[in-house]
Parts: C-alpha cells; sequence; structure tokens
C-alpha cells in the first residue's frame, strides 16, 4: 500500500484499529483505512473562519492596516504640510496717530546726555509748554543741561560748561559738624560767633532744630557724639568768592522773573531747586547734543531714503528757513500751510514733516505719499467734526484672484478705488480697513475634490493627517500590548513554575501595579515632559514605555494561573526526567501552551491601549502636535463650538477609533471561541 503522510490522533488511531479487525483478530495498523484530520492550528483557524463577527472584524483590521500605512504612500499630502489659498478679505491696511511723544536725534556724536536726562525730557518739554517757558536748566549727575525751544514742536538740548555761583532765596547749607564730648563746632565756612554756646544749650537726642540770630539751625546725629548742623539763609550764599552789589542786583531781579540773564558779558543761569530758591551756574560754553520733535517724516517718494543728518539739519533750520547741506547734498526747508517741507536742489519736494503718523499695519513705511496726507486730512477732519469713524475712498493697487499686482499692455500698474474705513481705537490709534487679496492658510476648509475631509486650523490635510495618525495609534497599540506581554510572561512564568516566595514577590508586586492609578499618573507625566519641553517623538517613547509598565500585572496572573496547571502534567515530569534545563522548561514548554490566552488577551487588549492613547492626546498630555494621531485631531478641534462647526473633522477620527477597537474586539472573540469551543458551549 502507497504511503500517505496524515495526521491521526490516538483516538481515531484506536477506532480505525478497532474497525479494521483481521481474520486472526489482529490489528495491522498499516492496513488501517487511513482517516485524515486537521492540526490543531488548522482546526482553531477553521473554527474562526466560521464566525462571521470574527472575520469581519478581520477585515476591517486588515482594512485600518491598509490605509494608515499603506495610503500615505500614495495620497498626494503629507501630515505637516501646510495649504494657503487666496482670499479677498477686509483687512487692517494701515494705522495712524497723532505722535505725542518728543523723540530725540544726535546734533553731535561727541556730546552725550546721560540717560536719565534723556528718559525725562518728555516729561520736561511738556511741564515747559505748560508754563509757557522757552528755556529751562536742568542739572544732571554729571553736567548742566539746556532745552531751548527752537520752534512749534522742536526743542534743543545742549550741555553747559557751567560753573556754581551762588545760591538765591532760601537755601539749606551745611555750617559744620558740632562735637559734644568737646563741645566745640567744627565750621565748614565762616564762623558764626555765638553759635557753639547756643549748640551746647540746644543739640540734644538724635536730631531737631533751634533758632539763632533769626536763623533757624537743624541738626542730625552721625557718629558718636557728633552731630551735622545745617543752617537755613534767606539771600545770596556763594560757593566761592562773593559779587559786587550790580551783580547781586541783576541777579535778584533775573530771580524774580525766574530766567537767565547777562552780566558784564557772562551768561548765567538760574536753576528752579525751591518755590523762590535758584541755583545759579555761569555758563562759559554750550555743545548742543539732541533736537527733540514730535515730528515724523514722510517722504513724498516711496522709500526715499531719510538720514539723521537730513533730519537733523531740517528741524534745525525749519524755524529761519533757508538751505542747507546733509550727506554732501543741497536741501532747502521752508514752512508750508503749518508743515515743515524739505526740497531738494531742483526745487521739487522730497519730505515734509507732521504731527501725524501714516504707516502700513505691519509698521512698514511704504505708503504713498498722497494717500498717507489724504488719510491725515480725513482724520483731522474727523477729530474737528468729533466722529470717531469714518470712510473714504483712494485708488490702491488692482489685485487679481491670486493676489498679484495687476498691470496694463503698457507694463503701468492698474488701479481701482477702494473704499477705506476708518475707526478710532480706545487707545486713540485709527485703524484704517480695506478690502484685498491676500494669501492666507486655508484653515478649516469644507471638504472638497482637493482635500476630502478638508483641512483643520493649522491648515493641514485632515485625511491626510487621519492616515498618518493611524500609524502612530496602532504602532503605540501594538508596542504597548508587546511590552506587556513580554513583561507578563517572565513574571508569570517565573511566579507559576518557582513558586513558594518567589510566586509571593511577585504577585505582591502584580498587586501594587493594579493599584497604581494610571490616568493621574500619566497626567502628571505628561506635565513633567510639558514643563521639560521635550521632543514629541521622546514623549512617545516614554508614554507608551509607560503604559506598557503599568499595564503587564493582568498578563502575569493569567500566564501565572495557567503555568500552575500546566507544570504537574505528565509533559512536564518528562521535561524533568530528561534535564531540560529550567528556562527551557518554562519559556519552551510552559509558555506555548498558554499562547492561546496570550493571543487572546493581546487582541482584546489592543483596542483599550488605543483608545487610552487617544484620551491623553485628546487631553494634551500624550503625542504633541505637529505630529499626528487620532487624539490629537479630535484635540484640534475640541471646543464645544469648533466641534459644531468643524464635524467634518472629528467625526470621521471618531468613527474609525471606533471601528477600530470594535475590530479588535471581534478578532479576540474569535480567537477565544476558537482556542477554546467548550467555553462558548
Amino acid at each position: 500500500m502507497a504511503q500517505h503522510k496524515y495526521y491521526l490522533n490516538d483516538a481515531l488511531k484506536a477506532k480505525a484499529a478497532v474497525e479494521q479487525k483481521t481474520e486472526d483478530g489482529e490489528v495491522h495498523l498499516d492496513d488501517v483505512t487511513r482517516v485524515k484530520v486537521l492540526s490543531p492550528g488548522l482546526q482553531v483557524f477553521k473554527r474562526f473562519i466560521r464566525n462571521r463577527l470574527a472575520v469581519f472584524g478581520s477585515v476591517l483590521l486588515i482594512t485600518m492596516f491598509l490605509f494608515s500605512f499603506l495610503g500615505p504612500l500614495f495620497y498626494s499630502y503629507g501630515q505637516k504640510q501646510i495649504f494657503y489659498k487666496y482670499d479677498r478679505q477686509t483687512v487692517n491696511y494701515a494705522m495712524a496717530k497723532e505722535n505725542t511723544a518728543y523723540n530725540g536725534y544726535v546734533i553731535d556724536e561727541g556730546v552725550s546726555v546721560e540717560r536719565t536726562v534723556n528718559n525725562a525730557m518728555n516729561s520736561n518739554i511738556k511741564s515747559m509748554i505748560a508754563a509757557g517757558e522757552v528755556r529751562r536748566t536742568l542739572v544732571g549727575a554729571d553736567a548742566v543741561y539746556r532745552i531751548e525751544k527752537l520752534s512749534d514742536e522742536i526743542y534743543q538740548v545742549s550741555v553747559l560748561d557751567a560753573v556754581p555761583v551762588c545760591t538765591i532765596g532760601q537755601s539749606t547749607v551745611k555750617v559744620g559738624e558740632y562735637n559734644a564730648l568737646s563741645k566745640t563746632i567744627k565750621f565748614t565756612g565762616d564762623e558764626v560767633e555765638g553759635l557753639t554756646a547756643a549748640a551746647v544749650k540746644k543739640v540734644k537726642g538724635s536730631e531737631g532744630e533751634f533758632t539763632f540770630g533769626g536763623v533757624k539751625y537743624t541738626f542730625k546725629k552721625g557718629a558718636t557724639k557728633s552731630y551735622t548742623l545745617y543752617g537755613e539763609f534767606n539771600g545770596i550764599n556763594y560757593a566761592a568768592a562773593a559779587m559786587d552789589e550790580e551783580f547781586e542786583t541783576a541777579l535778584t531781579a533775573a530771580a524774580a522773573k525766574g530766567e537767565d540773564f547777562t552780566f558784564r558779558d557772562a551768561a548765567y543761569a538760574l536753576v528752579q531747586t525751591g518755590d523762590e530758591t535758584h541755583d545759579v551756574y555761569r555758563v562759559d560754553g554750550a555743545h548742543p547734543a539732541k533736537v527733540f520733535t514730535r515730528l515724523v517724516v514722510d517722504t513724498f517718494t516711496v522709500g526715499a531714503p531719510v538720514s539723521n543728518e537730513l533730519r537733523v539739519n531740517a528741524l534745525l533750520n525749519a524755524k529761519k528757513g533757508g538751505s542747507f547741506t546733509a550727506d554732501g547734498v543741497k536741501y532747502t526747508v521752508s514752512n508750508e500751510n503749518g508743515a515743515i517741507v524739505v526740497r531738494d536742489a531742483s526745487g521739487a519736494e522730497y519730505a515734509e514733516f507732521t504731527l501725524f503718523s501714516v504707516r502700513r499695519y505691519t509698521g512698514e513705511d511704504s505708503m504713498e505719499y498722497r494717500l498717507k496726507k489724504a488719510v491725515a486730512e480725513k482724520i483731522e477732519g474727523m477729530i474737528r467734526a468729533g466722529e470717531k469713524t469714518g470712510s473714504m475712498t483712494y485708488e490702491l493697487p488692482m489685485q487679481n484672484e491670486n493676489g498679484e499686482y495687476t498691470y496694463d499692455e503698457s507694463g503701468a500698474l492698474q488701479y481701482q478705488d477702494t473704499e477705506l474705513v476708518i475707526s478710532q481705537r480706545e487707545t486713540g490709534e485709527y485703524v484704517i480697513n480695506a478690502e484685498q487679496v491676500i494669501y492666507v492658510i486655508d484653515m478649516f476648509s469644507t471638504p472638497s475634490a482637493k482635500h476630502i475631509l478638508g483641512t483643520d486650523g493649522d491648515g493641514f490635510d485632515v485625511l491626510a493627517r487621519i492616515m498618518y495618525g493611524g500609524r502612530v495609534s496602532l504602532m503605540v497599540g501594538f508596542v504597548v500590548v508587546f511590552l506587556e506581554i513580554f513583561l507578563g510572561v517572565i513574571m508569570g512564568g517565573l511566579a507559576g513554575y518557582y513558586g513558594g516566595w518567589v510566586d509571593m514577590v511577585i504577585m505582591r508586586l502584580v498587586d501594587i501595579f493594579y493599584c497604581l492609578p494610571s490616568m493621574p499618573i500619566m497626567i502628571i507625566l505628561g506635565a513633567m515632559m510639558d514643563a521639560l519641553r521635550m521632543d514629541t517623538y521622546i514623549r512617545l517613547l516614554i508614554m507608551m514605555a509607560a503604559l506598557g509598565i503599568m499595564g503587564w500585572a493582568g498578563v502575569a496572573r493569567l500566564v501565572r494561573g495557567q503555568i500552575l496547571s500546566l507544570r504537574e502534567q505528565e509533559f512536564m515530569v518528562a521535561t524533568e526526567s530528561t534535564g531540560i534545563k529550567v528556562k527551557d522548561r518554562i519559556f519552551h514548554h510552559l509558555v506555548p501552551n498558554v499562547m492561546p490566552q496570550l493571543i487572546v488577551t493581546a487582541t482584546m487588549g489592543m483596542g483599550s491601549v488605543i483608545i487610552t492613547e487617544s484620551t491623553l492626546s485628546f487631553l494634551g498630555l500624550g503625542v504633541k502636535h505637529p505630529l499626528a494621531t487620532w487624539g490629537t485631531i479630535i484635540n484640534s478641534v475640541s471646543s464645544a463650538s469648533a466641534m459644531a462647526h468643524y464635524a467634518h473633522i472629528w467625526i470621521p477620527v471618531g468613527l474609525l477609533i471606533c471601528v477600530t477597537v470594535i475590530a479588535f474586539n471581534f478578532v479576540g472573540d474569535g480567537l477565544r471561541d476558537a482556542y477554546d469551543p467548550k467555553a462558548k458551549r
């Protein structure tokens, strides 16, 4: 009889032998009618494919994998590709405001103004305007400065060569140091007769005051038994040699008016230090340092240069007019209708100084002069009428649907009438809005032929994001489950085989991991990674490791229970008698017998891992933008209003998560029934 290879189990062999006895009553297995029987693996497969839900789930999973891993290879868009579009929108075209701050421009680089004086220049100039002053002298830490009004809105600051002369009015002067032990006064200047005796009687305690000779004295305790004496004097107190009566007469008259004065060809400056007190300085020279103004400059030709030298010389000569040279070029400056106009050598208008600053909303000075002038005049009219909003029509460059400027046949730029809407903000600025074609990110576009599921808030294609997000979500599921199985098999195998104290230690460890609050731990971990600003891919690895480490306890308990029931069976006795190593007994003979249960556990656990990852990403604790996962895609429209308006983004992702999880559950149920058909009955 020809030899054929069949798969027979012992029961079928015995049955066939009994049915095929020979005449002599003996059984010859070679003569047995061979019965073809499927292997255990094929039997499981046959039972699995009979389960319609399991087959349906398998088809869904295969579809998901093809969609996520092969789909991006054939789809033309990437997960981080940003899409733009041309759109006609009302945009903030320009901003206008009346300049209120006085800005300083350097006249001479060799003359510096200390920072504190420079910072206080705005308040000083405004107080001068309020008081009607045209000149003011300031004393800084290192020098004496003079602010002088050149013309309306133009002020010059100079550093003075100043020598202190005296103080006029009521002033507090240090008289000397009183020693209470020796009862003597060491006078700073001239000795005051009788003051020592008065001090002996009056100077007590830490501080105080007394009157002597019609002068009020104050004292303050210093070192041991030492006091500093001050006297409040009226009149003129000289810093050095006293001047004659004619000087004092001229000084008194000037102090009454609070004005500087000239005496015998010498200039003197007064610095007010009190209500009726002035410090007096002799001015031996003045060095112009800066010119301050509220005026802003606009050129008649867009982009024409305005150097610091041109600006400064124009401001310094604005009042008297005439010509000046800047950067080697001759210019003229004049006052025309309240504006300072600068013309070049040919007489053509070059620049104009005005109080209104009109610039593009981005801050660029790229608007043509005529438009700036028209906007400024419109705003001035609104101010006179007390209006906060207004509109005007002006010719702006024409744009096509691609945002490109259009030109006529001769190459000249075409213009079209555009309505400009001007509105005043609470802060005082005026915003000019205009309708223009602009190139913007294509955010939240509806599904179309170009973008099947539309775009999200970042201009990404939603379908591409879903495909790439499926890769990450499925990969997380497989990696986490593999890590759980790996750790669970090792720990459960050791606990089940060895028993005793090994089993006790491992099971107590399992109990600890069962008690760990996984979601709070993941929230804390996510917050730590946010604080450390970790790379997106490192976050992904850490998240997978954390989920795997916290999920192995259930697998370990399952493996332990199975091995406890298997280790006492005959085949394990045979492995011990043949001297097989312990690790081989566990991982080559025991664990393979637990694999059916592990496969079912892994398959059914895959869905829960995907849900956990999606939940963490939705909460912003998992994978971070711009890496796509199904959870981060839903997170991008997490508010109630966004979900209502952009259902085309989150509904497909939610359906894919549901379908994938259900498919894994169908496959898990099918495998469980196929491996253990009796359990179903």
